[in-house]
């Protein structure tokens, strides 16, 4: 299959059937996650992988109960950083030196910009803007799962705040901002497994300035 076929193929799975997705395709997932580009690059966010039942049957009863939760092979938290500090991206930019092995002056430059400003914004202004990045490696990611033959189900319908607290992500200076449960489906339960895909069509979702 190509990209076009695949994302036809692709679909919001509501009903999964326990089976649990091969070490090597998570594996093949989860990079792909790690390889998605981000503002300046400082990766804001953690995806956090959940095998463990008793999670997910906690998560899944602050998820309105939906089955895909607990069902799921895999449940992927995409969790971004509660805000920006010196130190996350101080660590990000001495990474990079550290791998490339030399530092750059317009690099450098940069760094001091970033530092000047994102530290002194509001928590809530910077958590939406980590959250925007997880949202682009979400997408990265349902792409690979489609790739794999993986189903997926991006969710926003959590409690981010029972989540946090289930994870204990707050002690790691992070809120959750996006769920993607990866499993397979379970057809015969799926309402919306045989259903036609449906999309505006171009001439209403492209517009062209020339």
């Amino acid at each position: 299959m190509n990209l076009i076929e695949l994302l036809n193929w692709r679909y919001a799975t509501k009903a999964m059937n326990k089976e649990t997705v091969s070490a090597d395709k998570v594996d093949k997932i989860l990079e792909a996650a790690r390889l998605t580009p981000t503002s300046s690059g400082l990766q804001q966010f953690e995806v956090i992988v959940i095998t463990n039942q008793e999670i997910k049957d906690k998560i899944r009863a602050v998820s309105w109960n939906q089955s895909m939760v607990s069902d799921c092979s895999h449940l992927l938290v995409f969790a971004a950083w509660d805000q920006y500090t010196p130190e996350r991206i101080n660590g990000m930019f001495d990474l990079v030196n550290e791998e490339r092995g030399f530092k750059n002056e317009g690099f450098e430059a940069y760094r001091q910009k970033l530092l000047s400003m994102y530290p002194q914004q509001d928590p809530e202004v910077s958590f939406q803007h980590a959250a925007r990045q997880a949202y682009i490696a979400l997408g990265t990611t349902m792409v690979a799962c489609a790739e794999l033959k993986v189903d997926s189900v991006p969710m926003e319908g959590f409690d981010p705040k029972a989540v946090d607290e289930i994870l204990n992500l707050k002690a790691r200076g992070l809120r959750s901002a996006v769920m993607l449960p990866i499993g397979y489906r379970e057809a015969k339960n799926d309402w919306l497994v045989n259903l036609k895909k449906v999309r505006r069509p171009k001439e209403q979702f492209i517009v062209e300035v020339k």
